[in-house]
């Protein structure tokens, strides 16, 4: 015997050499063959095959140590090794049966329905453990199929072509032409798009459990009834040691590594990071003017109390004029800001290769449900959906929306009033046995709150698999939008009832000055410093590999790190900031101030979450930040609006209107005209800056006319 099956595995190191190709010294015809008959999980070749093979193939025997890697099955896909991209967990207890019937389904080929993959077992047929790599075809046939763009021979960034494939450059080197990050998502598309090719059931799965229509995506079902626990994209720790390096851990203060980050992490966690790297620095010039306007009321022109002659208690501390140069500064920045991000963006998506990517093209995700059709533009066999029907889903999912923002309302309101009821019934005639009735309707509410936002997440999932999205970029768009919607409700609801309706601006001033600092110092605590002590002194005993088998455990203790959360938290973090910034800086000039202290520690806790404390994330190539974007841009129009009816109600700008002779109707028609000439302004600056550079529109000219010459050659042929 060998040794156990961890031991076995331990000798091959999941990185083995394959058999090449030679023309001097072809592979037998009977490895290839082998391969479209061979057992659904070639584990152990027999004697006498496998000694033909150790014979003719050199390095061949290193692979037959233990538990090998299955085989390409076409000529093109030899390669020295193979890397482990991806870590598939399996029930504890699978039957061996179902083990071998989907590792069949991952290396059969794609025109037999497989995913074309390479599989390694793990320790034997009965382990709950399979990694994944990719052979250089399915690699390069799924880069066409996301239409990245990759480097051509002149230099130019061109959308891959497979047929065109060898005018790429680097295209025989596929540690170089794809990242880490891309190699990793080929594995994860090619899971999503397995299908079942007709009616059956799932080996080793009773039958109740197990029933497969055709075209069911395979893997959702597999994690539906349990047999798969986690899909891992895994960690390569000398890569991630030099990122860490380079981004956290090595003292850099300023800037970051952002090629090194899509490299490893991939591009939307790349847009993240260089967005949050970007709106840092853009605080820099209302930090500026806000620390000004503080320290230099007098020379900025303060309004004082004319009966007293000393500043009014009510006025928020900024003078008329600091008002109003501080809204209008907020337009000009909010509007800058968004359209050279966008010119930021076009850049980094044609350097990163996903400037246009056509996902419409793919295999629609793993959720999508319909008649079985045919797609009419790449005829490929698939669900087909009612466009009318889809749009009409999304419909009737606005006012089920609504109902839950109404929520939000009533639970302040109820809250507001209950507060009222608590307060003067204890200075009527309460006691001290009275005074926790003072904190009851707060208790109250953020019990109501956090409930509802639990019932409401749950909803808008539900809402969004019923809609029925055909891309999984625009099922993530709607559930986006959809809990946007309610967390940005639910975060400003409170200050545009101090701001609008109780017209309280130094409460208000003083609500959003504690919501800047408090909240921060929470988020900070709560995102970093708990799970580095949780990681620290819980888990650090279970992530440190055996003497017996450190390879095999390595793998297995990056499947008991948490998955990744995603980028949401970190997005709405960032608009929630946005917004206490554009909608209330004229109120508290020092937000910006507190924001940039905020964000420049937010980059490295960021980063080191990411890095330390979960799972690595694997998704899909982006060009830009999706639904946030526009997320911003409409934000940074709701701010003019507030700007401009908070100049209205500031005490200041009243006590000028009442010395200037304007009558409160006057006033207000007055803020109305300026509210839609400061919105007129800031389309005409959105329209004026181009959205990208000039540069890269005539590439994409460029590519637009080399495909039409290409068209009209095949024409002519």
């Amino acid at each position: 015997m060998e040794g156990s099956p961890m031991e076995r595995m331990k000798r091959t190191t999941l990185v083995h050499p394959l058999p090449q190709s030679s023309s001097s010294s072809p592979a037998p015809a009977s490895l290839h063959a082998s391969d479209q008959t061979k057992p659904a999980c070639p584990l152990r070749p027999s004697m006498t095959l496998q000694g033909e093979l150790v014979a003719q193939i050199p390095g061949l025997a290193e692979v037959l140590k233990g538990g090998s890697w299955t085989q390409p099955t076409c000529l093109c896909c030899s390669s020295n090794n193979v890397e482990p991209l991806v870590l598939v967990q399996l029930a504890d207890r699978i039957d061996p049966v179902t083990k071998k019937w989907i590792i069949s389904r991952l290396e059969a080929p794609m025109k037999e329905g497989g995913a074309a993959l390479l599989v390694h077992s793990g320790e034997d047929d009965g382990g709950n453990v399979l990694v994944l790599s990719a052979p250089r075809c399915t690699q390069l046939r799924v880069t066409e199929d996301l239409g990245m763009w990759k480097p051509y021979m002149d230099g130019n960034m061109v959308a891959f072509s497979y047929d065109d494939r060898k005018s790429f450059s680097n295209v025989d080197d596929m540690q170089v032409f794809l990242t880490l990050a891309e190699r990793q998502y080929v594995v994860k598309y090619q899971l999503d798009s397995l299908r079942a090719k007709k009616d059956r059931t799932i080996p080793g799965v009773p039958e109740s459990r197990g029933v497969l229509f055709a075209r069911e995506s395979i893997f959702q079902k597999l994690e539906k009834v349990g047999v798969v626990k986690a899909v891992i994209a895994l960690h390569d720790q000398r890569r991630l040691g030099d990122l860490a390096k380079a981004w956290y851990s090595g003292g850099q203060l300023l800037g970051q590594p952002l090629d090194s980050i899509q490299a490893y992490f991939g591009t939307s966690v790349a847009f993240y990071f260089s967005f949050l790297d970007f709106y840092t620095w853009a605080l820099v010039p209302p930090a500026v003017l806000g620390v000004v306007l503080t320290l230099f009321p007098v020379g900025s022109g303060v309004t004082h109390n004319a009966a007293a002659q000393e500043p009014d208690e009510d006025e928020p501390g900024i003078p008329v004029s600091g008002l109003v140069l501080q809204a209008m500064f907020s337009m000009l920045w909010s509007t800058v800001f968004m359209e050279a991000w966008k010119r930021r963006t076009a850049v980094l998506s044609y350097r990163w290769g996903t400037l246009q990517p056509t996902e419409r093209y793919a295999e629609p995700r793993p959720g999508y449900k319909g008649p079985m059709g045919r797609n009419p533009v790449t005829g490929r066999p698939e669900p087909c959906f009612p466009d009318w029907e889809h749009k009409l889903r999304v419909g009737i999912s606005v006012p089920v929306v609504a109902f839950f923002l109404g929520l939000v309302a009533l639970g302040m309101t109820m809250f507001y009033y209950f507060e009222a009821v608590a307060r003067h019934f204890h200075e009527d005639g309460g006691t001290w046995l009275s005074v926790p009735l003072l904190y009851l309707p707060s208790v109250a509410h953020i019990l109501y709150t956090n409930v509802l936002g639990t019932l409401y997440g749950n909803v808008a999932l539900g809402l969004t698999e019923w809609e029925n999205h055909r891309d999984e970029s625009s099922f993530q768009n709607h559930h986006t939008t959809k809990v946007l919607l309610f967390n940005f409700f639910n975060c400003f609801a409170v200050l545009f009832h101090i701001a609008f309706i109780r017209q309280d601006l130094a409460l208000l001033r003083k609500r959003l000055a504690s919501l800047l600092i408090v909240t921060q110092l929470l988020n900070q605590c709560t995102e970093v410093v708990v799970p580095f002590l949780v990681d620290r002194i819980f888990s650090d005993g279970t992530k440190k590999p055996k003497e017996d088998d450190p390879e095999e455990d390595r793998l297995r203790a990056q499947g008991r790190l948490p998955p990744f959360p995603g980028l949401f938290p970190e997005y709405i973090e960032l608009l929630v900031q946005y917004g206490y910034l554009s909608l209330f800086s004229c109120v508290y000039p020092l937000t910006a101030v507190l924001l940039l202290i905020n964000n420049i520690t937010e980059i490295r806790t960021d980063a080191f979450k990411i890095c330390r404390l979960f799972r690595k994330p694997c998704s899909a190539p982006v060009s830009n930040m999706g639904v946030w974007q526009p997320a911003f841009e409409v934000l940074g129009f709701v701010s003019v609006i507030s700007n401009c009816w908070l100049l209205l109600l500031s005490p200041g700008v009243r006590r000028f209107c009442q010395e200037g002779g304007f009558s409160s109707r006057n006033a207000l028609l007055f803020a109305v005209l300026v509210e839609h000439v400061l919105i007129l302004g800031k389309m005409i600056l959105a329209f004026v800056i181009p959205d990208e550079p000039g540069w890269i529109s005539l590439k994409k000219q460029e590519l637009e006319f080399r495909s039409m010459q290409a068209f009209n050659q095949q024409l002519q042929q």
